[in-house]
């Protein structure tokens, strides 16, 4: 299995960047998909999740209305469309294969496959 994000960088506070994630070493299509994010010195915030075939989103409060998650079976690949930055959203970001399960639209659970992660830097 394995997880290739890309799409990261430096952007100002209002800006936009689109996140990507490609996936190989599984049958992507049938498996749930989210997206993690890690700030400097704090631990793992689950940000969004998306089910097998993307009809069904998940996002967490912080980033609700801001952000938004696809996926193209078809390519192997997610992605995450990031609007209206903010510093806070400073953070390394990874896209991870779910195990766990929504309650409430929140994800309660680990990962059992998670990529290196791209840098996301929001300047004010």
């Amino acid at each position: 299995v394995q997880l290739v994000e890309s799409g990261g960088g430096m952007v100002q506070s209002g800006g936009s960047l689109r996140l990507s994630c490609a996936a190989s070493g599984f049958t992507f299509s049938t498996y749930g998909g989210a997206w993690v994010r890690q700030p400097p010195g704090k631990g793992p915030e689950w940000v969004s999740g998306i089910s097998t075939g993307g009809a069904s989103t998940y996002y967490a409060d912080s980033v609700k209305g801001r952000f938004t998650i696809s996926r193209d079976n078809a390519k192997n690949t997610l992605y995450l469309q990031m609007n209206s930055l903010k510093p806070e959203d400073t953070a390394l970001y990874y896209c991870a294969r779910p195990r766990g399960f929504y309650r409430g639209g929140v994800y309660v659970g680990d990962y059992d496959y998670r990529g290196q992660g791209t840098q996301v830097t929001v300047s004010s």
